[in-house]
């Protein structure tokens, strides 16, 4: 075989694994799109909403982020049970219920239902995710973990963009209950995705021999003490999060902003740079480390809040694509690090932290909304502010030992 045949040969060796692992990545990432797409798109009509509940504010954002609560309590029942459910089976099916409660959301009578659906909208997200998760934590090796788990989040904050911008262009054109229906439609489609694409496996290999129940696995993640700081980042992470994209809708359309609906939409594309360097966050772990990886990915967070503050859109814009960055930054760090740092049932270790980072979003829009109402849009960014802080020193404590 001549020398030109055998570099080719090598060559094509090299990059059909290479193109194999991006293809995977890619629909890793586009799973996690159709199951979260639903959480935040809905934050981009708030102000229609508002308008149509004739409700304040800061009711609709608590009601809107009512999805958290189900996702928290979600995640506490996939670490509870996640050691006997097929993982594959169970994200399909939470995905197809899903559809339901999104389509009934086109006519909510009211605020308390409208509430309730999103409720059973993030019990079903919560599932979908917390299983996926656990799916890849458990299959994949040390070194693929943390890309994975970065895919999967890139395809997160792709639903924050794009969900966005579909909702706020379909909700202009076609209404709010054309939007729910529509996003009913990805429901079903990340579903077929998921049954397509997800290979058959049984629950987490060895469970059955391990002489320890649920609650055993639980007692276990939390005397771990960097999952505990895991777990408390993840809630001052969406915390921080929530309280950002929900009430700086408000700003954006008074004045001096004055941005219409269909614009609100466009607003959202400060999440591109998120999608841009979320992927590199696994890199960023194995070659740094997860504790100034995610400190640095919210300092970063910090850098944008005094932009908030001003009167110029381009600069309250960058604070926002800063913030978004950050966050999601962090929280890819924190995800891959809980599948590490877990010393058993990594679906339930992961249950955990999706419940501790979505009861942070509860918290987020509740108690942020109230200082929103009380002392404005300034006391709102102190509150995310004092949030970041805090998620700094908990970054700290995020350290593994040697060889894991």
């Amino acid at each position: 075989m001549s020398e030109a045949r055998i570099l080719e040969s090598s060559y094509l060796s090299t990059a059909r694994p290479i193109a194999r692992d991006l293809f995977n990545l890619g629909i890793i990432g586009l799973i996690a799109f159709l199951t979260l797409v639903d959480l935040f798109a809905t934050q981009a009509i708030l102000p229609a909403l508002t308008l149509a509940y004739r409700t304040t504010p800061a009711a609709m954002g608590v009601a809107v982020n009512a999805s958290t609560l189900g996702m928290a309590v979600a995640g506490l029942l996939v670490a509870l049970f996640s050691r006997k459910l097929d993982r594959r089976r169970w994200v399909v099916v939470s995905l197809v219920v899903l559809a339901v409660p999104t389509s009934l959301l086109a006519h909510a009578p009211n605020l308390a239902v409208f509430g309730l659906l999103r409720i059973a909208q993030g019990l079903c997200m919560s599932a979908a995710f917390s299983l996926t998760l656990a799916y890849l934590a458990e299959r994949s090796g040390p070194q693929e973990i943390a890309a994975a788990l970065a895919a999967y989040v890139t395809g997160n904050v792709a639903s924050n963009l794009f969900g966005r911008l579909m909702s706020a262009a379909i909700a202009d054109h076609l209404g709010l209950a054309g939007n729910f229906y529509i996003f009913a439609m990805l429901n079903v489609l990340g579903a077929v995705l998921a049954h397509v694409t997800l290979t058959r496996a049984k629950p987490m290999s060895g469970a059955a021999e391990q002489p320890v129940t649920a609650w055993g696995d639980l007692r276990c993640h939390l005397a771990n003490p960097p999952l505990r700081a895991a777990f408390a980042l993840g809630f001052v992470i969406l915390f921080a999060f929530i309280g950002t994209f929900t009430y700086v809708n408000f700003v954006l359309v008074a004045a001096p902003f004055g941005v219409h609906q269909m614009q609100l939409g466009l607003v959202y594309f400060v999440f591109v740079p998120s999608m841009l360097t979320t992927p590199f966050a696994g890199l960023a772990a194995v070659r740094f480390g997860a504790r100034w990886s995610a400190m640095a990915g919210l300092a970063v967070a910090l850098a944008g809040m005094p932009m908030l503050l001003t009167s110029s859109l381009p600069l309250v814009l960058l604070g926002l694509a800063l913030i978004g960055a950050g966050t999601f930054f962090a929280q890819a760090i924190a995800t891959g690090f809980v599948g590490r740092a877990a010393h058993r049932d990594r679906g339930s270790a992961g249950g955990l932290y999706l419940a501790s980072y979505f009861l942070g979003g509860l918290l987020g829009s509740f108690v942020l909304g109230q200082m929103f109402s009380l002392g404005g849009w300034q006391a709102c960014v102190l509150g995310i502010s004092i949030g970041l802080i805090s998620g700094l020193v908990l970054a700290w404590r995020l350290t593994l030992p040697a060889g894991r």
